[in-house]
């Protein structure tokens, strides 16, 4: 009988404690590397007037490649990639919360009356 205790303790010791995953250094300078050309192209985008599509088209296209850049660092550089569903779903909890305060910044701005900060 105790050595039945035993295996079971043994079996949740061992799914208690997971291996933990090693990422390779190429993997981690490739990350590096798009994180890299992505900060260049935010640079170029920046000086390049994007109005003509539509008002805050450059602030979007910013927006968009911070985005992108900020999931490689989550993904890799923060191991989410290969953690439990647990850290999943915190992680993405962030995104939500942070899509919330956008939206109720918008909402705010948008309502907004034309020249309110005008002189």
């Amino acid at each position: 009988m105790a050595d039945n205790h035993r295996e079971t303790h043994d079996e949740h010791h061992d799914e208690a404690h997971h291996e933990h995953h090693i990422v390779s250094i190429p993997l981690y300078l490739m990350v590096f590397g798009i994180l890299v050309v992505g900060t260049i192209l935010t640079v170029v985008v920046a000086f390049i007037d994007l109005d003509h599509i539509f008002p805050g088209a450059n602030t979007l296209v910013a927006l968009t490649i911070a985005f992108i850049k900020m999931t490689f660092v989550v993904l890799w550089f923060m191991h989410v990639k290969y953690s439990s569903r647990l850290i999943w779903v915190t992680a993405i909890s962030g995104f939500f919360w942070l899509a919330i305060m956008f939206a109720f910044t918008m909402q705010d701005y948008l309502t907004r009356g034309a020249g309110v900060f005008t002189r």
